[in-house]
């Protein structure tokens, strides 16, 4: 590296690093972005609910889990796979059946419309 792109680099992680944690936290917010707390009734009533929600959302957004749409093979899958490599709390097996049975009600799979298909969901 030349000596000018060496200062250059220099300069710049100086500058990031100076940057006081104010100034970047009072950058302007993303227009037309407003977040919102998930609300359990958003999401259809029925059996497996609660334990859906609140076994989903310990973690992240359950919109992300209703973008999904899978079997209740997939499903069964998906929450083994939580458990064994994200640490997710193991539910009861009456719990894990009632999760199961409601994301398959509510969230089966999608007719594909052509374009890209999610090679898991198949």
């Amino acid at each position: 590296m030349s000596p000018r792109y060496a200062l250059m680099a220099a300069a710049f992680v100086a500058a990031v690093f100076t940057a006081s944690r104010s100034e970047i936290l009072a950058q302007a917010p993303i227009p037309g972005f407003e977040p919102q707390l998930e609300d359990i009734e958003t999401f259809p009533a029925g059996p497996g609910r609660e334990e859906t929600f609140y076994g989903c959302t310990a973690c992240h957004a359950f919109k992300l889990v209703a973008a999904q749409g899978m079997t209740g093979q997939l499903w069964d899958e998906t929450i083994q796979v939580m458990i064994d490599k994200h640490k997710m709390n193991e539910p009861t097996q009456t719990d894990r059946a009632a999760m199961i049975a409601y994301l398959e009600k509510h969230y089966p799979p999608r007719t594909p419309r052509g374009g890209w298909q999610n090679p898991f969901a198949q």
